[in-house]
């Protein structure tokens, strides 16, 4: 079968490798139709080059381990494979774990489906298990302003949704080019705003401060983007004794951030291990789940609200010529070009004539 391997660059090749075994009785082979792409797939690459860093799988079940019972072969489903581990989503066929599995229900896409494991995990780990912010179940009644920072983002995107379903409001959206796209996510009625980055910073945390109106301390905040002065803005309006910031890059020292702001890092891996390459030790989970137990129960609750209608994925763009697209896609992603979409790749496009043979 056919499988890109990433590089430092980005650079990608495509290999034929051997069909993926099970690695354990819950596990379970798909047949990839459309993987998802995301940032740290060239950023990890950059340290741990030589792997296939696909982590967003969306096909057809082709076998199951002997402890799987939610799935069965000729099942469409979502998957989000176990970081660097083998056989990801940028290949012919992909592993995944049965409790961070999901079913795809007929009126949504591979391609949709394709941009909901990694992002959206990503986006309710932070809300839910680092900012301690109360999940959809028991949706609050309270004022809670909460600041996103790269909304437009996909996990910036999918944190505004969990959190509109939350009744999370007034939500403080940091955006760009994107910011017509969150407009369509947000509710003005209940004090929901959009901060333009693109201002400059000092603009920027001009109308976080407006946003929250008078004298008023912000005491959660979602950077999705850590990076390029978002934590600095943020620190201009949090309260440094009771305020709560949770980030998505974990190697970084962040300076700037008053040891008494609780900072946490939303590290996605953690949903399938916290021992795994490259996860950064940090405080407990302020949720009354661990985070493995919690990912099992949001994929749960991801899959219900595609069949219900009121959870979506994110826009997305398909990339043409399948695993060949992969170096260009993630090339702009590096670049910082993809704006409030998610590149998507159908892996049947991939053309046999530029494949590079171990």
């Amino acid at each position: 079968m056919k499988e890109a391997i990433v590089f430092s660059g980005p650079k990608v090749t495509i290999h034929d490798v051997e069909f993926p075994t099970l690695p354990s009785p819950n596990h379970l082979i798909i047949k990839v139709i459309v993987s998802g792409s995301n940032p740290k797939d060239w950023a990890i690459a950059e340290r741990v080059p030589g792997l296939n860093q696909g982590d967003d799988i969306a096909g057809i079940v082709h076998s199951v381990g002997e402890d799987v019972t939610d799935f069965r072969p000729g099942d469409r489903v979502a998957s989000f494979h176990e970081m660097l581990s083998p056989h990801g989503s940028f290949g012919e066929y992909a592993v995944g774990r049965a409790d961070t599995t999901f079913h795809i229900p007929q009126n949504v896409s591979f391609e949709e489906a394709a941009t909901i494991p990694l992002a959206a995990m990503t986006a309710a780990l932070g809300l839910y298990q680092r900012l301690g912010l109360p999940p959809p179940w028991l949706a609050t009644d309270q004022r809670l302003p909460l600041v996103i920072y790269g909304a437009s983002s996909a996990v910036g995107a999918f944190a505004v949704k969990l959190a509109t379903l939350s009744n999370i409001h007034p939500l403080i959206c940091v955006a760009g080019g994107g910011k017509s796209f969150v407009e369509t996510l947000i509710d003005r009625s209940k004090g929901d705003t959009i901060v333009d980055y693109r201002i400059g910073h000092e603009e920027v945390v001009t109308g976080l401060q407006n946003a929250l109106g008078g004298n008023e301390k912000l005491k959660y905040a979602f950077d999705a983007v850590s990076d390029k002065g978002s934590f600095e803005n943020i620190m201009q309006v949090m309260d440094h004794l009771q305020g709560k910031i949770t980030l998505v890059l974990a190697r970084k020292k962040y300076e700037g951030i008053p040891d008494t702001v609780d900072k946490t890092f939303t590290q996605v891996g953690r949903v399938h291990s916290s021992n795994y390459p490259g996860i950064k030790g940090e405080k407990p989970s302020v949720g009354p789940l661990g985070d493995q137990e919690f990912g099992a129960l949001m994929y749960k609750f991801f899959e219900r609200g595609l069949v219900k209608g009121w959870f979506r994925g994110h826009p997305f763009e398909v990339i043409p010529g399948g695993l060949q697209g992969i170096e260009g896609a993630l090339t702009n992603l590096k670049a910082g070009k993809a704006s409030a979409v998610k590149y998507v790749f159908r892996i049947e496009a991939t053309e046999e004539r530029r494949e590079n043979h171990l």
